[in-house]
């Protein structure tokens, strides 16, 4: 080989392959059963007073539902006709939450490994295993309508049938039916009319209207357990709890009732929240070791977990919702959020639980127990506090 030659491939080995190498090295994950290494606020680019005026203002502006969760769910889905609770419920802990910083805890505050519900944060995490099915090729596109996935009758009908995994991601599917003995209609109706008008409402074309709508979510979950024929909570244990270091105190629950029958045997389809009760219930630092796979792009220490085309196509907004993509909410300068910057976006759920993810900036933020309508506030508070 001549030195020409040799130059080049020195070039090549040297400069490009390590150098990728060196920076996923000198990236910081917290190891598995290991206490999270934290470092101080003005280490991590934070003015330290500045940062405890976000956690004292998260402290300050607890979220008001009930402690004792069963009377929240009901009192807060109480216009629902036929609400009932059909999944686990937990009594509540207080505010609590992270912010992590290039890998590292900055600050935290209140229990952060007391296991409580997540609502509909748990919808993010359904959206993960379905990009890791993605990924699979298990489904092939999101373009791909149901009925060449699920072809029970789930999905009969000249309406139901048009119905493609992106509108159920996103919740624009407008999907009408029954499942596990829930009514879509009696979901979240609108504050006018009645059952009769619930029932018989004109339906939209698939992909043109926004509803959030748990019954749905509870649909993509049944259809992704026909395409994986594995327990959902397994999946997700496997390819992202394991491999990112989460505890063993977490768990993803469905109905009494949301059991099927795959190859022979009886698994629980799991619900997409705790609307009815079940969804997820884990711990804060958990959570953030799910945001952290998110901001570092699906990487965790070198091994790519999820791809990074499946997050960026989960963050395009829906035409029937610019705000959200694949139950993935989305920030713009429209948000209401002073201070931040637009690239954000999150996982929310019922109660006040937030995980805020920013890729560019390495920070991930989980709050739980918040006030709603604080976080916009909270979160400025927190991009104030970085120098």
């Amino acid at each position: 080989m001549n030195e020409r030659y040799k130059l080049i491939l020195f070039f090549l080995l040297f400069f490009l392959i390590p150098q990728t190498h060196l920076i996923a090295q000198n990236l910081y994950y917290p190891a598995a059963g290991a206490e999270w290494e934290e470092r101080s606020p003005e280490e991590l680019g934070f003015d330290e007073a500045s940062l405890q005026q976000a956690v004292d203002f998260a402290l300050e502006n607890e979220n008001s539902v009930e402690r004792d969760l069963r009377i929240a769910i009901l009192k807060g889905f109480s216009h629902e006709p036929y609400h009932e609770l059909l999944g686990p419920v937990r009594e509540r802990g207080g505010p609590a939450g992270i912010i992590i910083k290039d890998g590292y805890i900055a600050t935290s505050w209140g229990d952060i490994d007391r296991v409580d519900m997540t609502f509909s944060v748990t919808k993010s995490y359904l959206s993960t295993v379905a990009g890791l099915a993605w990924d699979r090729n298990l489904i092939r596109s999101v373009d791909h309508k149901m009925t060449g996935y699920v072809w029970d009758r789930t999905f009969d009908g000249e309406h139901n049938s048009k119905i493609t995994w992106e509108h159920l991601l996103n919740q624009s599917s407008d999907w009408r039916g029954s499942l596990f003995g829930l009514e879509d209609w009696g979901d979240r109706p609108p504050q006018d009319g009645d059952i009769d008008d619930w029932r018989y409402r004109e339906l939209h074309e698939p992909g043109t209207h926004f509803k959030y709508n748990d019954v749905r979510v509870n649909l993509l979950a049944y259809s992704l357990l026909h395409v994986w024929r594995e327990p959902l909570p397994v999946i997700l244990r496997e390819n992202i709890m394991d491999p990112i270091g989460a505890s063993r105190t977490w768990r993803w629950f469905g109905y009494d009732q949301s059991w099927t029958e795959i190859d022979g045997r009886k698994i629980q389809s799991v619900s997409g929240g705790g609307h009815n009760g079940g969804g997820m219930f884990i711990n804060t630092l958990d959570q953030a070791r799910f945001g952290l796979l998110f901001a570092r792009r699906g990487v965790w220490n070198g091994n790519k977990l999820i791809s990074g085309d499946w997050m960026d196509l989960a963050k395009i907004p829906s035409d029937a919702n610019p705000n959200y993509g694949y139950m993935w909410w989305l920030v713009d300068n429209d948000s209401g959020w002073p201070g931040t910057p637009d690239h954000l976006y999150y996982a929310a759920g019922f109660g006040g639980n937030y995980i805020v993810v920013d890729e560019e900036n390495d920070l991930v933020i989980v709050t739980r127990w918040l006030d709603s309508s604080m976080l916009g506030e909270f979160v400025g508070k927190v991009y104030n506090a970085l120098d």
